[in-house]
């Protein structure tokens, strides 16, 4: 039986990947890093090193990613790759970012090539923007002002969701015909914020709409809500990409790995109705 160790296994994507991968009949380890609390839960600090060899003990294969507010991703990841390889894990998922690979000095780039290079089976996923992130981080001002609050003027996003992401991860974690590959993960549609406004009013029968802030109120925003300075920055930077269009093409990988298209945003909305009303 295959064992196989999730990172962020509480976020997005590992909380809809865990069972997937259970379903299949794998033995599935859950990294925390708050106290393991319940059977299958292993502790492990990507940002210390804790817990980080003993959790990969007996370990067949790993999804790993970033824990949330790191901006230099390679600092965590890296370690955790060769501790991976020492352990003798088979192969490594690695969740990336679309975009990534632009420029080989960026710190996620760093830790793809790492990973390439190290001599494990892997495969690498590069999703767009999440469509959770208007349940999650950009949720209040939604809830208290009825507006979506971001620096990206009119461009369009090919939102995808992470439950999405979680269906490629559980195959390319249960065959080997997509090894050694990376793949960008996108929706099936580019969205602007004013049309994810107008289905996000549709659904939810309130009055939603979007403003393009300046990238100097986003920032005070960020900064008033408790992020480091460094993320901060990053997710400014990252923002500035999607106002420029990056962040609209769209791929087929989602259904060239899962035989199956996109959820839509649409749908999206519908099942986390309730996080607005």
């Amino acid at each position: 039986m295959t064992t196989t160790l999730v990172f962020g296994a509480s976020g997005n994507v590992g909380s809809a990947l865990v069972p997937l991968l259970r379903a299949q009949g794998q033995t599935v380890l859950r990294a925390t890093s708050k106290p393991a609390t319940q059977a299958g839960d292993v502790h492990v600090n990507l940002a210390t090193g804790e817990g980080l060899s003993q959790a990969l003990t007996g370990v067949d294969q790993a999804f790993l990613m970033a824990p949330p507010g790191y901006a230099q991703h390679d600092a965590v990841l890296v370690p955790a790759i060769d501790a991976a390889r020492t352990a003798g894990v088979q192969r490594i998922v690695l969740m990336s970012a679309m975009g990534a690979n632009a420029d080989d000095q960026a710190p996620l780039r760093k830790a793809e090539l790492h990973l390439e290079r190290s001599g494990l089976a892997w495969a690498t996923i590069r999703p767009n923007w999440f469509m959770q992130n208007f349940n999650t981080f950009w949720l209040q001002g939604i809830q208290q002002q009825g507006q979506i609050f971001l620096p990206v003027g009119q461009a369009k996003g090919s939102f995808i969701d992470a439950r999405d992401i979680a269906a490629v991860a559980a195959v390319l974690l249960s065959s080997d015909r997509f090894d050694n590959a990376a793949y960008d993960l996108t929706g099936a549609q580019a969205l602007d914020h004013d049309q994810v406004a107008a289905i996000l009013s549709r659904v939810t029968g309130r009055a939603i709409g979007y403003t393009d802030i300046p990238p100097e109120a986003m920032r005070a925003g960020l900064l008033g809500a408790g992020l480091p300075a460094g993320y901060t920055e990053f997710l400014l930077l990252i923002l500035s990409f999607f106002k420029a269009g990056y962040s609209e093409r769209t791929t087929d990988a989602v259904t060239q790995i899962t035989g199956r298209a996109p959820g839509s945003f649409e749908r999206y909305a519908q099942d986390y109705r309730a996080a607005w009303v």
